[in-house]
């Protein structure tokens, strides 16, 4: 069984610090919940990320599902900002409502230089899912 070793508070002040171009009052991205597993994230419906065809656009899923999965390694791996995306697939399933997204990552694997998971994304208030994600993070060396 994992053990939670950051809490949404800590994660917050870390990204505060370490990431403010992206975790920030105008971004919309929000921290719901983490658990030893996982976590869930959410990205305010902004105007500014519908594309042509009056959807969500897919750099905006993107981002994401890459934000629910560095949340999800920092919650199970402690402070280590530098932990990074090697690799990140995504299905597009479904158009995705104009509203609310919420991503929720799992943690399938987490190693010592490796952690791999996966990330549904969903409009709010659906059940739908409407992008799929596998991930993989590389975990630098601890000194």
């Amino acid at each position: 069984m994992a053990v939670q070793v950051l809490s949404v508070k800590q994660i917050e002040e870390l990204l505060k610090v370490e990431f403010p171009q992206i975790f920030n009052a105008q971004s919309g991205v929000s921290i719901v919940s983490v658990t030893p597993e996982g976590c869930r994230v959410r990205q305010a419906y902004q105007e500014n990320s519908i594309r042509p065809g009056g959807t969500i656009s897919g750099p905006t899923m993107m981002a994401l599902a890459d934000f629910a999965m560095y949340v999800a390694v920092l919650a199970a791996i402690g402070p280590v900002p530098l932990a990074v995306t090697i690799n990140l697939n995504i299905n597009f399933l479904r158009k995705p409502s104009q509203t609310d997204l919420l991503a929720d990552a799992r943690l399938l694997k987490v190693g010592k230089r490796l952690a791999v998971g996966e990330v549904t994304i969903r409009s709010a208030g659906e059940d739908e899912v409407v992008a799929h994600v596998t991930s993989t993070y590389s975990i630098p060396p601890r000194s």
